[in-house]
């Protein structure tokens, strides 16, 4: 890439709250980076994003098996302080579940009802016409093209009272961002920080919980009684 910030649009639409008030953040030998000053979010340009067939082969590469000791160790990170939240028998979406749906896996072990869905490997649209106790992405949210209108999709079919429990790695500030080996995934395009789960919880009439570096709960409470 010869051209220069300078060089390209000041601003492009925020891929979550669709606000145009965003400006260059940083950028790499690879790519840009905008940040919106409404809900925080860093995010890649579309014309800079790669195709969905690369997108898919870079998830053939992955190998999240459902007995791998450190995949499940990894994974209980979400697994375990959502157990403590959820009612026995609460049923369950895993969005972005990818080819080896660990998590839903995990989540039957400990007693609950799980759906899977992904956009490559488990496309039963029927799936989206139910409603949960609770909805998890894991390592899904960084990768979403038009993550606004997702969300929404999920926040839609999770019931009252419901968890939408989400993995990713936050950004803490620019001088981390730029040395941030999480940014060099060509396919992470969307990248939230502690502010804009503020934003997400306040725009959803949510209440959020953030849970060490990268465990995020957001709690449909409007209108939930007890």
């Amino acid at each position: 890439m010869t051209e220069t910030l300078q060089d390209q649009p000041a601003r492009f639409f925020c891929p979550l709250c669709r606000s145009m008030d965003t400006t260059a953040y940083t950028k790499d030998k690879y790519r840009r980076y905008f940040i919106c000053t409404k809900c925080a979010l860093v995010f890649v340009p579309e014309n800079d994003h790669v195709s969905e067939q690369q997108e898919k082969a870079r998830y053939d590469q992955h190998n999240n098996h459902p007995d791998d000791p450190g995949y499940r160790k990894f994974l209980n990170r979400l697994l375990i302080p959502m157990c403590h939240r959820l009612p026995a028998g609460a049923s369950g979406l895993d969005f972005g579940c990818g080819p080896g749906p660990a998590l839903a896996s995990m989540f039957r072990e400990q007693g609950f009802d799980m759906a899977v869905y992904d956009k490559f490997y488990a496309t039963d649209d029927r799936v989206l016409g139910q409603s949960f106790d609770f909805i998890t992405a894991t390592e899904v949210l960084e990768h979403l093209r038009q993550p606004g209108p997702e969300l929404a999709c999920l926040w839609q079919h999770l019931k009252t009272c419901g968890i939408l429990g989400i993995m990713t790695k936050l950004v803490k500030n620019k001088a981390a961002f730029d040395t941030w080996h999480y940014k060099r995934d060509p396919t992470h395009i969307c990248f939230f920080s502690a502010a804009t789960f503020d934003w997400l919880a306040d725009f959803l009439q949510a209440s959020v919980e953030l849970i060490g570096n990268d465990v995020i709960l957001i709690h449909k409470i409007k209108d939930c009684q007890g």
